[in-house]
């Protein structure tokens, strides 16, 4: 069952303080931390917290205030890494620096993930948002498309090895996600062609508040046009599209990601699986309209163990999601080593595999490439990026500390926070939670000290929640269906523009925002975002004032 929330009004806020209890299970034990209520909470990612760097343009690229001197040496050591740029593979004057490709969607971590915060679309203004025929073309962008394949046969199979435990299904030929740019002269021998071109353009419509007041939603539409399989001209978008690529049939479902923050981390990690699943109700049995459920997922790490002790049948390397648009990967490991591998084609040691290892176009690629097929052969090329720029990376984004909130006092700031709470807000961005213990990829199996036992504010329930048909892409991802999205963090939300002023809010970056994400809300949220609408224009900027806040 979910917790209840507490409501509570205006005179009571500033001398109101409860408990939350960590019981047992999960990897952490039990313990009890008092917790201030969210409105007096400061440090969001309680001792990580860098008060000095908390407003800065640079606010999310802060080490953990509390890293001991020798993490604080791998910290540093794995921001280089993260803003390596690479290169093709083989390269003989840096060799460190190669293995992009053959194809990928960018070459550094950087690129989806701007000052570690929000990536961002092309900007409106440059489209001619009336034309139908105004598609832009999309280059190097923080943004890329998951692809895969579904079927009534697919999405009924039990979970097993076969389908690595309820995973996505690649499209044939082609991979899970869609790689729209590639190393120079590979594909049709042009610069930055892809499997395929992505084609955008934006979709408007008004939505008015009873008030009378009205804002202009701003949605993507993505179109893929000139595949490998049946190219045409890359330079104009074909509306007509290409029948006889694998792309274009029926049972392929297509849907954007955009770049997210990459902070806090090993704190999300470190959250207790038992505090979250106490959180989920699948069924509404509360019959308050909330059925979050949490989304169990395919575990890399422990599939490798498994696979080695061959009893992956009896010991099946499933875990909770946690991370991902959809919570469909578990540890920061596998979510940063899966993209390293995926979005930019560098192999590791997690995901050894090129990205488009067994189709089609790796072996064109391997044909007319003989230095590239005989570097794989190597060791080097065999794990382009080394175990230690591996854990290092890793380590990084675990220990960016959580900026802290900001305005606390403010008498707009302190209303905006009472009606988030009084509108049912928290049902979903939970506010607090006390960390447990903390393992990871990235130590070797050791604890991560500074994301333990701490007292934080993500404001997420880490669960699955339908959102209805305005935010749907459609796409299956493990128990995901695709009405449903993980409730995002809060935490350093109102510093997303100052990281990054074009960062936009949402799975696509559709909201240009916090309003706008707020009215594309539908679902299980539906009636708490009408409750938002019905407020005067004064009472809708304290929410936002708020959320500005943390």
């Amino acid at each position: 069952m979910k917790h209840k929330t507490l409501i509570i009004n205006t005179a009571s806020i500033a001398c109101i303080s409860f408990f939350i209890t960590a019981c047992g299970g999960g990897n952490g034990g039990s313990s009890t931390k008092e917790v201030k209520h969210f409105l007096d909470a400061v440090k969001l990612g309680g001792d990580t917290t860098d008060m000095d760097f908390s407003n800065s343009g640079h606010a999310f690229s802060t080490p953990s205030k509390n890293l001991s001197a020798n993490d604080l040496d791998k910290h540093l050591s794995g921001d280089v890494a993260f803003e390596q740029a690479f290169i093709t593979a083989p390269n003989v004057s840096f060799p460190n620096n190669d293995g992009a490709g053959p194809v990928f969607n960018d070459n550094n971590c950087n690129a989806c993930h701007q000052r570690d915060g929000r990536a961002n679309l092309p900007l409106l203004s440059t489209l001619q948002k009336d034309d139908s025929s105004a598609y832009y073309k999309l280059g190097n962008a923080g943004l890329f498309l998951r692809i895969s394949i579904e079927s009534e046969a697919i999405n009924s199979a039990p979970k097993s090895e076969a389908n690595c435990w309820g995973a996505p299904v690649a499209v044939p030929n082609f991979s899970d996600q869609l790689f729209h740019r590639s190393v120079a002269g590979f594909i049709r021998n042009g610069a930055g062609i892809g499997q395929a071109d992505v084609w955008m353009k934006y979709q408007t419509h008004n939505i008015t508040y009873p008030d009378g007041k009205t804002v202009q939603l701003s949605k993507p539409i993505f179109v893929i046009d000139n595949p490998y399989d049946a190219p045409d001209n890359p330079n104009t978008y074909n509306a007509e599209g290409h029948g006889s690529s694998r792309l274009f049939q029926s049972d392929v479902r297509i849907g954007p990601r955009i770049g997210l923050p990459v902070f806090g981390l090993g704190l999300i990690g470190a959250i207790k699986d038992d505090d979250i699943l106490a959180l989920a109700d699948p069924t509404d049995s509360d019959g308050d309209g909330i059925s979050g459920k949490p989304n169990w997922v395919c575990d890399k790490e422990k599939y490798d163990k498994c696979k080695k002790k061959g009893n992956c049948e009896s010991n099946p390397p499933i875990s909770l999601g946690k991370y991902g648009w959809k919570a469909n990967t578990p540890t920061v490991a596998h979510q940063g080593l899966g993209a390293l591998q995926g979005d930019m084609g560098v192999t590791n040691p997690l995901f050894p595999k090129e990205s488009i290892a067994g189709t089609d176009l790796m072996a064109q690629y391997k044909e007319a490439n003989p230095a590239y097929a005989a570097y794989k052969e190597t060791k080097e090329g065999k794990i382009e990026a080394n175990m230690k720029f591996s854990k290092d990376v890793v380590f990084y984004t675990e220990t960016l500390h959580v900026p802290g909130r900001r305005n606390i006092d403010n008498p707009s700031v302190r209303k905006g926070g009472e009606l988030f709470e009084s509108l049912g807000c928290v049902k979903c961005h939970t506010p607090s939670y006390v960390t447990g213990k903390e393992t990871s990829f990235s130590t070797g199996g050791k604890h991560i000290k500074s994301v333990e036992n701490q007292v934080i504010y993500p404001f997420s329930d880490m669960l699955l929640h339908d959102m209805g048909p305005g935010l749907a892409d459609g796409r299956k991802d493990f128990d995901a269906n695709g009405n449903e999205w993980k409730t995002r963090q809060l935490w350093g939300i109102g510093l997303t523009k100052r990281v990054n002023p074009g960062a936009g809010f949402l799975h696509d970056g559709r909201a240009r925002t916090l309003e706008e994400a707020i009215l594309w809300h539908g679902g299980e949220s539906e009636g708490i975002k009408n409750n938002f609408m019905q407020l005067n224009e004064e009472n809708r900027q304290d929410v936002i004032n708020f959320l500005n806040s943390l």
